[in-house]
C-alpha cells in the first residue's frame, strides 16, 4: 500500500484524448512503484517502423462485447468510513477522483451494493428483520431506512459526479423468518417464501429507485454455494435458483415493467456446471440477463466456456477482494492483471468489479468473515488519509481509459510474457491498449494498427495503457 494525498502524484494527470491520429498517450504503472498510473511522455507512430519479433498488432475490426465499466463495491464498511470518517472536502475529493472523468478521475462506471449485511457491516440485518417465529408475508415492515444515515448519500454523490454510473445489488441473505434456519446466517430459502422473497426484492428496487438510484442488475444470491458460518448467507442449488427466477422474481419483474436485469451464480470460477445447469432450465434461461463471477477459486476460462455454451448470455465479473494474503506488488499486480482486467475482459466481462472499494487501516469495519481483506483504497479512520492500493491501479490502467460503451477489440492474447487487451471506444473512436509484463525481466516490443507502429519498453512487473485516435 501507498499513502498518497488525494488528487496528487500518481491519481492526477491530464485528459487522455490523443491530440492527432499520429500520436500515441501512455500511463505506466510498475511493481516497485517508481510510476504509479504516470503519464509519459507522448510518442508517434513511426512511418516505416519495422515489427519487432514481439508484435502487439490491434484490429478495430474486430470487435467483441460491449463495456459496461469497471469499479468496486460500495460496502456498508465503505460508505461508513466515507461518511463517518472522512471531512465532507475529503469525502467529496475521493468521490470525484473514483468516480470522475476529469484529469484526476479514474472513471468507475460501475458499482455493486448489498441488499442488507455483508461481512463488511457493522451490524448483520436486512431490510425487513422480525423476532424468531414471527413472518410478514405483506411486507407490511419493509423499510431501507438502514441505507439512508450513509448509502444512500454515497451513491447519490457519485451518480451526481457520473450520471452513467451502472449500479447492481446482491442480496447475502433473505430475512432470517424466511429461512429455514430463521436466522441470516446459514440455511436456505423455504419453497413457500420463494414468492415473497421476490417481493422483497422488488420492493428493495422500487424503494431505491424512488430514491434516484436505479438499479440495472440483481445478482440471484451472492455466493450461492456457500453458508457462511459468522455472517449472512444462504444456500440456493441451482434447481432452486431455476425455480426462484422462473416461477417468481423473472415473472414479478416483468409483470411490473422492470427492466432490471437477473444474473445467475454469482461465484466462484470453480463451479461452472452450477450457471450452466440454471441455464438449462427452458423457463428460467428466459429471465437469466447473464452470468456472474468471483475470482476465490478455479480459472478464468470458465467465463469462456459458459459464455460459448450461451452465446446470447452476458458475462460479468462481480467480486474479488484483494488482501493481506497478496501484498507483494510483483506478484499481485501482474496476477489482477492476467485474470481480472485482462483475463475476464477477453473472458467476455461486460463490466469487472472488485470487492470493497475502502476498508479502513484494520481491514474493517467487518463482523465476521474476512479479516486481512484490502479495500480498492483504504481511508485511516483516525484522518481520514487515503492510500491507494494495488487494486486502484490495476483498475484504473482500464477504468480510466475505457468508457462505457467501449467495445473490446482484437490484439494478441499472450506473447512472450507479455499480456494483452484492446478496447475502441464509442464516443470519439479512440483505442485504449492494455499491455502487462508479468515477467522478470523488460520487454521490447511494437504496438502497431495497420501500417502504424511504434516500439516500446516495458519493464519487469509493470503495466502500461496506451491510447490513440482510432482509424476510421
Amino acid at each position: 500500500m501507498l499513502a498518497v494525498c488525494i488528487g496528487a502524484g500518481a491519481a492526477a494527470g491530464v485528459a487522455q484524448a490523443a491530440p492527432d491520429a499520429g500520436s500515441v498517450s501512455s500511463w505506466q504503472t510498475r511493481a516497485d512503484r517508481s510510476r504509479l498510473l504516470a503519464r509519459e511522455p507522448d510518442r508517434r507512430f513511426k512511418p516505416g517502423q519495422k515489427a519487432l519479433p514481439l508484435h502487439i498488432e490491434v484490429d478495430s475490426s474486430q470487435r467483441f462485447q460491449t463495456m459496461e465499466g469497471f469499479g468496486a463495491s460500495l460496502t456498508d464498511a465503505s460508505v461508513w468510513l466515507m461518511q463517518q470518517r472522512m471531512s465532507e472536502s475529503q469525502r467529496k475529493a475521493l468521490l470525484e477522483e473514483l468516480f470522475g472523468r476529469g484529469p484526476g478521475g479514474i472513471g468507475f462506471d460501475l458499482t455493486r451494493l448489498t441488499i442488507g449485511a455483508s461481512d463488511f457491516s457493522r451490524s448483520h440485518y436486512s431490510y425487513l428483520d422480525l423476532p424468531p417465529g414471527q413472518t410478514d408475508m405483506a411486507l407490511k415492515a419493509f423499510s431501507i431506512e438502514a441505507a439512508r444515515a450513509e448509502l444512500l448519500p454515497v451513491v447519490k454523490s457519485a451518480l451526481a459526479i457520473n450520471p452513467r454510473l451502472q449500479v447492481m445489488a446482491s442480496p447475502w441473505s433473505a430475512p432470517g423468518w424466511m429461512k429455514q434456519t430463521d436466522s441470516l446466517i446459514k440455511g436456505r430459502l423455504k419453497p413457500e417464501m420463494y414468492g415473497v422473497f421476490s417481493e422483497y426484492l422488488v420492493r428493495y428496487v422500487d424503494a431505491f429507485a424512488a430514491e434516484g438510484v436505479p438499479i440495472f442488475a440483481l445478482t440471484i444470491q451472492n455466493e450461492p454455494h456457500f453458508e457462511p458460518p459468522d455472517y449472512p448467507g444462504m444456500r440456493v442449488d441451482p434447481a432452486e435458483r431455476a425455480a426462484l427466477v422462473g416461477q417468481h422474481l423473472g415473472p414479478l419483474l416483468a409483470q411490473r415493467g422492470l427492466k432490471t436485469q437477473l444474473i445467475d451464480w454469482d461465484h466462484n470460477w470453480d463451479e461452472l456446471k452450477s450457471p450452466l445447469a440454471v441455464l438449462a432450465d427452458p423457463v428460467a434461461r428466459r429471465y437469466v440477463a447473464g452470468v456472474g463471477w468471483h475470482c476465490y477459486a478455479g480459472d478464468v476460462q470458465a467465463q469462456t466456456v459458459v459464455h460459448e455454451a450461451h452465446p446470447d448470455k452476458d458475462t460479468w465479473f462481480t467480486e474479488c477482494s484483494g488482501g493481506e494474503w497478496a501484498p507483494e506488488w510483483h506478484k499481485t499486480l501482474p496476477w489482477m492483471m492476467s485474470n481480472l482486467v485482462i483475463g475476464s475482459t477477453r473472458g467476455w466481462a461486460k463490466g469487472v468489479l472488485m470487492w470493497n472499494m475502502a476498508l479502513d487501516e484494520n481491514h474493517g469495519p467487518h463482523l465476521g468473515g474476512c479479516k486481512d481483506c484490502r479495500g480498492v483504497v483504504t481511508i485511516d479512520s483516525k484522518t481520514g488519509e487515503v492510500t491507494r492500493n494495488i487494486e486502484y491501479y490495476a483498475l484504473g490502467h482500464a477504468s480510466k481509459f475505457v468508457r462505457r460503451g467501449a467495445q473490446r477489440i482484437a490484439s494478441p492474447t499472450k506473447l512472450g510474457g507479455l499480456e494483452t487487451v484492446a478496447f475502441r471506444n464509442a464516443d470519439d473512436g479512440s483505442i485504449a491498449l492494455i499491455v502487462s509484463n508479468g515477467e522478470a525481466q523488460s520487454r521490447r516490443f511494437t504496438v502497431g494498427q495497420g501500417a502504424r507502429r511504434l516500439a516500446y519498453t516495458l519493464p519487469k512487473h509493470s503495466v502500461v495503457t496506451f491510447t490513440w485516435a482510432g482509424q476510421p
